[in-house]
């Protein structure tokens, strides 16, 4: 496996990780707590680096 793809599977798991955590904080804290405001940031992070990520590959295909 090259280590795109690694790393982009990676990026994926974590994304479905930090989604689960961020639906869990939203249900037992609100949508406005700082637990699910902080985890909305880190998805946002996580797919922003996906988005890169496929830009990257598409302008060498």
């Amino acid at each position: 496996m090259s280590k795109d793809k690694e790393s982009i599977d990676y990026l994926l798991l974590e994304i479905e990780r930090v989604r689960e955590l961020l639906n869990n904080a939203i249900r037992s804290y609100g949508l406005s707590s700082e637990e699910a405001l902080f985890c909305s940031e880190e998805l946002n992070k996580l797919i922003i680096h996906v988005q890169l990520h496929n830009r990257k590959v598409s302008c060498y295909t």
